[in-house]
């Protein structure tokens, strides 16, 4: 694929795609030991047929943005938690975790050698990176890899979801992650579990599926890829609690936030049958941020929030995270990160 030209961006109309940047991150653990990492223009890698992560799917990764500032400034959204929910995904999947500072340090070392490509204030564009950490060993039989290699790259994106425009969603049948499983890891199965049931709720017209638990099917889990929040009628805000669920760091900084706005949040179960206490839904997450949803529909039943605008608590909660992160308010302390350049 050839390298992206920056005059060939339309910063407006970036949608959500790769795009070959000149530079991105590598660094290899190998005989006991991380390498010293370093920038590489070559996007292609180089494995072994035999590779651990083509077979037994040893694999994970993060999601995280840099978003460009009015002064023309580069800011990092809590880069720290990715770092730290890296090293746990690492542990849980039996691999060797990349040190937390080193890890920071190559994501603004990426940016800071792409900065051309992280698109203009007011543009609703932002830099998307993407690290992530394969096996690599030769293996055979089931055992983990010694052998993996870490990696960033970037692609400027636009909205994931275009616009505050509240959207129908599934509640499938399907599991998004096994009990007791890897739904707390940010791993490559779990997402690729989840396309056959979004494709056939796309089909039906829904946005995208939510899932129930995957012990008893009677609790709100996630989406595919994004956590689940509702505002109840008296205005709390209620987001699912259990071991199966991603923790995001989207979702961590919107309960804080939503404290702040008097809405009094709460981690907790969330019967499905409990359902209508909610009159404003959304999903949460690096990549959609905020997207509202308009109904939920569950074995042919529809539970209607609103599906024509978007409601006050979350506009509120939008407005605020968003303004965080492109530094047009004032962020609570260590939230947000500059890139110098």
């Amino acid at each position: 694929m050839a390298k992206q030209r920056v005059e060939d961006l339309d910063w407006n109309n970036l949608g959500f795609h790769y795009r070959n940047l000149p530079y991105r991150f590598k660094a290899e653990f190998k005989e006991g030991k991380w390498q010293e990492g370093e920038l590489t223009t070559d996007a292609t890698m180089y494995l072994s047929e035999a590779a651990e992560v083509l077979h037994y799917g040893q694999e994970i990764f993060e999601g995280l943005k840099a978003y460009r500032q009015k002064d023309g400034s580069i800011n990092l959204f809590r880069p720290e938690m990715n770092a730290k929910r890296f090293e746990n995904s690492a542990q849980r999947m039996a691999m060797e975790a990349y040190p937390a500072d080193k890890f920071v340090e190559a994501v603004k070392e990426v940016v800071r050698a792409n900065e051309e490509y992280v698109p203009p204030y007011g543009t609703g564009g932002s830099l998307y990176l993407r690290p992530f950490m394969i096996g690599t060993e030769p293996l055979v039989g089931v055992a983990p890899s010694t052998a993996f290699q870490f990696r960033i790259y970037a692609t400027p994106v636009g909205a994931y979801v275009q616009g505050l425009t509240p959207t129908p969603y599934l509640i499938s049948d399907f599991d998004r992650a096994a009990f007791a499983g890897t739904g707390q890891v940010k791993t490559s199965g779990n997402y690729a579990g989840s396309l056959y049931p979004a494709m056939q709720a796309k089909k039906e017209g829904y946005a995208d599926c939510l899932y129930l638990d995957p012990r008893e099917h009677k609790y709100i889990d996630e989406f595919g890829g994004a956590n689940f929040y509702g505002i109840t009628k008296d205005g709390q805000f209620l987001t699912p609690k259990s071991d199966s669920i991603l923790p995001s760091i989207t979702k961590q900084s919107l309960f804080e936030i939503a404290e702040k706005q008097g809405l009094n949040p709460k981690e907790t179960s969330i019967a499905l049958e409990d359902i209508d206490q909610f009159v404003e839904a959304g999903a949460m997450g690096t990549a959609a941020v905020i997207s509202p949803v308009g109904s939920l529909t569950y074995h042919g039943k529809k539970y209607i929030f609103n599906e024509t605008e978007v409601g006050p608590k979350t506009q509120a909660l939008y407005d605020e995270l968003v303004g965080i992160q492109l530094g047009d308010r004032p962020a609570p302390e260590g939230w947000i990160q500059k890139v110098e350049v």
